[in-house]
């Protein structure tokens, strides 16, 4: 693909090779007003894709962002590159997603792009007792310590907001995804589901909100190119309760009290039978329910699947997870 003259945004992606970046490049490419698409990964797609430069690049490294962006004239940078399944490795996810979002901030100044998209997500909220029944983006982002990608994502957000101060002339689109959900995902809430019955924690409705990655990647190419800059929850309308969910996939529902589940975990974390420790009934018991009318209304996009057309679009896509189709 040449990079030839300009003729309308010329837009980096990192982490371009993946779930939800691969998505994002085919939209951009098919963009009239996109001139120019460079997919930046650690992996490198064996086939070429159409309209797609495809590139390495390793965001931990320092140096390695700034080069492309200044060979191929990039005016626009979404920041995608993260841990697909956090919790295995601290530390690397530490340095891909707070150190590589610094070398990506910092390769954009210096380089001089006009617009930085970053792709964040609820968890910057937290999991906390006292989070409102639906949080808009003016709710502080106070993450937990306790999970490291939720602080992960906090400590990114903090760097993006001093950035706005001290680098008003790089405008900023910042995304606070819900949980995404697409024909390939696999992830540790789609893995909540795989089970013979659907984990419960007493007294709490474990409300989800759910986004299919279409509408993701859609909103994605209007930050690129002429939406507004600003921060924005995305999701689809409305949540699904855990109870919901265990209804639609034809499965009962184990409710166990808080401190029983916090106690069990803690057991089977000491004897390697899981990652997780008593730290995940607060991740199951308090979960951010992201509003999106800022999304809707202010940056102007809607997105075409609700919360529980998107969760129906997984079950299409993933036609083993369901026991049942009856409602």
């Amino acid at each position: 693909m040449s990079t030839g003259e300009r003729a309308g945004r010329r837009v980096l992606i990192t982490g371009g090779a993946g779930f939800l970046g691969s998505t994002l490049a085919e939209q951009l490419a098919a963009h009239p007003e996109v001139a120019a698409v460079v997919a930046a990964d650690v992996r490198v797609p064996e086939t070429p894709r159409p309209g797609v430069l495809d590139v390495r690049c390793d965001v931990t490294e320092p140096g390695t962002v700034e080069p492309l962006l200044r060979e191929h004239d990039i005016d626009v940078v979404v920041h995608l590159a993260a841990i697909v399944n956090p919790g295995r490795d601290l530390e690397l996810e530490y340095r891909v997603d707070v150190e590589g979002t610094r070398h990506v901030l910092d390769a954009a100044v210096r380089a001089g792009v006009r617009r930085l998209v970053v792709s964040s997500s609820g968890a910057a909220y937290g999991y906390h007792p006292d989070s409102p029944a639906w949080i808009t983006e003016d709710v502080p982002v106070r993450g937990n310590d306790e999970f490291g990608y939720s602080r992960h994502k906090r400590l990114v957000e903090e760097m993006l907001a001093d950035a706005r101060t001290e680098h008003p002339g790089l405008e900023q689109v910042v995304f606070r995804i819900g949980t995404i959900l697409g024909p390939t995902v696999q992830n540790q809430i789609t893995a909540l589901w795989d089970g013979p019955l659907i984990l419960g924690v007493r007294g709490s409705d474990s409300p989800f909100v759910f986004v299919w990655v279409d509408d993701v990647a859609a909103a994605m190419v209007r930050a690129a190119t002429d939406g507004p800059p600003g921060v924005y929850n995305v999701a689809g309308d409305g949540a699904l309760t855990v109870r919901d969910i265990a209804r639609r996939l034809g499965k009962p529902v184990l409710d166990v009290p808080a401190g029983v589940l916090g106690a069990a975990l803690r057991v089977a974390r000491s004897l390697r039978l899981t990652p997780h420790g008593p730290e995940q009934v607060r991740f199951l018991r308090y979960r951010p329910v992201l509003a999106n009318g800022a999304l809707k209304e202010r940056f102007g996009y809607v997105p075409a699947l609700t919360s529980a057309q998107a969760f129906e679009a997984y079950l299409e896509t993933h036609p083993g997870v369901a026991r049942s189709r009856a409602r």
